[in-house]
């Protein structure tokens, strides 16, 4: 059986692309990457009845998304784009019963942060601002190519499960982001740093399938994005329901 996986969709409700009118919306990406691992792909947009939802999934994955609101004024400068209120109570909900279920989950830039913050860890609102001697992270994307990114080194701690998945097609990473995590919360590690040594990954300390990635690696290199979807699609399966 292919496992069933939730995807959180953002929501778009500024009036960007219409002035009436909300819309839920994924770069197609991340579906591909699951179904290229043999996962089924199921698109959450902002609902009620979470725990039901829930409860049909067989994994989580939390994508990229917008900024989380800082706790202080920065420079005029520095822009934030903040996730919707609506937004963020509803993965934070997504999360929580992923975790109350012990659901493979997979975070994603916002995503990883979101996890971090789930388990009472802190994040860098932003890097230029209050880490001023980290290297850049925001850096240029491609437009489809997986190869021309802009990308900065990662060292992987050797003994953590990300290292155990992704071997030698880990690095260097793609990255476009410019808050990060500060410290990984309650049961969580840190498994993975960038060359200026700022947080690049954090997993579970349980052993179970949670893990929070800075990069993305649903744009990385087939070798890269498969071993890591790959290895999340077989956690997910293992628990799916009615088996294989």
């Amino acid at each position: 059986m292919r496992p069933l996986i939730g995807i959180s969709l953002c929501l778009e409700e500024r009036g960007r692309w219409h002035p009436t009118r909300e819309y839920a919306y994924l770069e197609c990406s991340y579906a591909r990457a699951l179904a290229e691992s043999g996962a089924l792909a199921v698109l959450l947009p902002v609902q009620n009845e979470i725990a039901s939802l829930v409860d049909r999934l067989d994994g989580l994955l939390l994508p990229g998304g917008d900024d989380f609101a800082p706790p202080r004024a920065y420079p005029p400068e520095v822009h934030f784009e903040v996730v919707p209120p609506r937004q963020l109570a509803f993965d934070q909900a997504l999360l929580a019963g992923a975790l109350a279920r012990h659901l493979p989950v997979l975070g994603i830039c916002y995503g990883m942060q979101l996890l971090a913050l789930q388990q009472g860890g802190k994040l860098i609102f932003d890097i230029p601002s209050d880490v001023p001697l980290s290297g850049p992270h925001l850096l240029p994307e491609s437009d489809g190519g997986h190869g021309s990114d802009g990308r900065h080194g990662l060292a992987l701690e050797p003994d953590s499960r990300l290292a155990a998945l992704l071997g030698d097609a880990a690095g260097p990473v793609n990255s476009h982001h410019h808050q990060g995590v500060a410290e990984a919360g309650r049961g969580q590690r840190v498994c993975a740093r960038a060359d200026d040594g700022l947080i690049e990954a954090i997993e579970s300390e349980s052993g179970a399938f949670c893990i929070g990635v800075q990069w993305h690696p649903e744009r990385m290199p087939a070798a890269h994005r498969e071993r890591l979807f790959g290895g999340f699609v077989a956690a997910c399966r293992t628990g799916a329901r009615g088996g294989d």
